[in-house]
């Protein structure tokens, strides 16, 4: 079964207590808990601004990982993956 990401945050969306909800509150197929609630983003940020944010948590994630992330290297993967994700696509 194929990992899906959160498409705002690109965290793994991998048990159903990570999705937000719709304005129905149903769970979302597309967003985390963090990123969407009630049918809207929880913030109006910009896609730099976001992974900013996100940044450090790649990093202490990755921590544990074969390949230890810097700062700098989580940022630069990002800038990678955030323009495909849908909501910095435009297609959210």
């Amino acid at each position: 079964m194929e990992t899906k990401f959160c498409q705002s945050c690109a965290m793994p969306l991998t048990n159903l207590e990570d999705a937000g909800t719709e304005k129905d509150g149903t769970p979302s197929v597309d967003y985390c808990i963090y990123c969407y609630k009630e049918g809207h983003f929880t913030s109006e940020v910009s896609m730099d601004e976001m992974i900013d944010h996100c940044a450090g948590y790649l990093v202490e994630y990755n921590k544990d990982a074969e390949q230890e992330l810097t700062l700098e290297q989580a940022k630069a993967r990002m800038r990678e993956v955030f323009p495909k994700l849908k909501r910095w696509s435009g297609n959210a």
